[in-house]
Formats: structure tokens, sequence, C-alpha cells
């Protein structure tokens, strides 16, 4: 399953999306793990050093490799120059699957190894000096847009994303590349601003969208909560003393978390098992031709000089089935 967290800047975003990869470990599921928000904190969240957080490899620095690996034998696309962030698979191209190695994972993956296992963190890199004035945070996140259009990932599979914050996301169509949309509000007006912003742009999409509650700490944020976000609010997470030891540098073992956050964790993992249900990979992909074909005519056909819509490959459709190995 694929999974985003999303929220307002200080809501708690990145602790929980650490918290639910390491929950997840701990039940034995493979996990990659990707740190898109703009603000690079996962790896230290998932109890990475300074040094080693420095160290992880920025996926937009690996736009070439990323394109030229997954483009493959597809003769839809002329040149991997040619590749946008939203380029949709076909035939022909190579496919990502979380439970593999392939040069993506070998350039821009690192193994972290948790209490109860390892996962992959891939990370966007951070948004520079260079960068300043010249660039666009989301032309960076458009290599991880990239991976998860060309991803075929299977139940018992997750890839866990923790985006960047605020409603930056819908700056591509990156927001529907998910089973499951956890949103993270604290109990405020401001916390609950980004859950509207969400619940209106995604309605029309099919976004499952799921309000997980931080820094409730009673019966009065509770109902505050429930009267602002009705039926989408899933659980709650209440103070962590675990979680402050592990913010201040020195986490003990996670199976010494909370027992009331643990059950709150395994509700996130319930709800993204029963989101597999309602997978539809025929919808997965007119999404993504959809966003292709917009961004194509808005800008993507006068960078490139070449004409994108030729790109969609109308036969083709991502799912479960092309998870076949191919040849690197």
């Amino acid at each position: 399953m694929k999974i985003a967290f999303v929220g307002k800047g200080g809501s708690g975003k990145t602790t929980l999306s650490s918290l639910f990869i390491r929950h997840l470990t701990a039940n034995e599921a493979p996990v990659v793990a990707v740190d898109a928000d703009i603000n690079q904190h996962l790896g230290a969240a998932l109890g990475l050093d300074e040094s080693e957080a420095a160290a992880m490899p920025a996926m937009g620095a690996h736009l070439d490799l990323i394109k030229n690996y997954l483009r493959g034998a597809n003769p839809r696309i002329a040149s991997a120059e040619t590749m946008i962030k939203t380029t949709p698979p076909g035939e022909g191209s190579r496919l990502l699957r979380v439970r593999e190695d392939n040069p993506v994972y070998d350039a821009c993956a690192r193994p972290v190894l948790l209490d109860d296992g390892e996962i992959r963190l891939m990370a966007t890199g951070p948004f520079t000096e260079s960068d300043l004035g010249v660039a666009c945070y989301h032309s960076k996140v458009g290599a991880v847009e990239m991976c998860l259009n060309h991803l075929v990932d299977g139940p018992d599979e997750y890839v866990v994303v923790d985006m960047t914050a605020g409603s930056d996301s819908f700056a591509s169509g990156m927001f529907t590349r998910f089973d499951m949309t956890f949103l993270v509000a604290e109990p405020t007006r401001k916390g609950v601003s980004v859950y509207r912003q969400y619940k209106e742009y995604t309605r029309d999409y099919g976004i499952a969208l799921k309000v997980v509650g931080n820094k409730v700490q009673g019966q009065d944020d509770l109902d505050f909560l429930r009267e602002e976000v009705g039926d989408d609010l899933l659980v709650t997470m209440g103070h962590s003393d675990w979680v402050r030891g592990m913010e201040k540098g020195r986490p003990s073992r996670f199976e010494l978390l909370e027992a009331d956050n643990r059950l709150a964790l395994q509700v996130l993992q319930n709800a993204a098992e029963d989101s597999y249900a309602h997978r539809d990979w025929e919808r997965y992909t007119r999404q993504m031709v959809h966003f292709h074909l917009k961004n194509a005519e808005s800008w993507g056909n006068a960078k490139t000089g070449a004409d994108l819509a030729a790109q969609v490959d109308p036969a083709f459709v991502l799912d479960e089935r092309r998870a076949v190995p191919q040849p690197s």
C-alpha cells in the first residue's frame, strides 16, 4: 500500500510518519519510506544522526538515472529528456517494486536499521541555498511522483511518504498516488484548516482521507476534532514520553512506546489494509494520465519541445499483474 502523511507544519506529521514506519517494521511488513517534505526530518525521526541524515542521497540529484531506468524500452518515450514528473508508464517501461534491488534504489535509497528490522529510506533532498530564487521545490518532489507512477505494490507491502506541509501537494497530481492519506491535525482552528483544504481539493478524485488527531490532551480536544472533521476522525494520539525522548535523541526501544499509542498505530495499519479492498488500478492509471495531459499542455510540451500526449499508452493499465521483474 502507498500511504501519505500530510498536515500543516508543526502538526507532528513527520513524527507520526516515523512511528507508523516503526510499527509496520515491528509487524514484519516490508517498508520503503520517502521523505518528500521541504524540511528533511524523517531520517532523524527514524534515528539517523546529523551526519547520517546529511549523507542521504537526494532523489532530485539522480533524476536522469531515474528517468533512464524507468523509460526502459518504451517506444512512446523518445528520450529521457522528454520525460516529466507525470510521465506515465507504458509497454516496455520498467516498474519499481518494494521488495527488489534496482539501480534507482542503489542510487537513491539507504538501509535504516530500526529496533525490529530494516527499511529502505529515500529523500527528495533539502532545498539548498543554490536553489533560492531559481528553483521550485516541486521540481525536487517530481522524482518521487515519477517513482510512484511506476510503482507496483502488493497488499502486504508499504511505501510511506512524509509529504510536504500544508496544501503544496496539490501543485501536481501526486496527491492521487496513494491508497490512504492520513492527515495529522492538532485540535486547533489552524490544525483543521489544512483538513478543509484537502477535503475540498480531493472531493472529485476518490481520495481515501482520514484524520489523525495529534497532541490531544483531553475530552475537550477530542470533542473539538469530532465537531470539525466528523467521521473522518480515525484515531487520536496523546502525550508521549517516548516521543519526547526520541526528539531529544534518546529514544527507548520501540516496544516501550505507550500502549494507547501502539493501539492507535494499529488502527492506522488496519485502515490502510482495509483500503486495499477499494484499490482501483484503472482509476489510478486514468488519474495519472489526466494529470500528465494537464502538465503537458500547461508547460511540459513547451519545455521539452515534444508532444507529451503521445507518451500515453491507451491500452496500458498499471497493476499488480505486471509485478514480474524485468531485465535491468
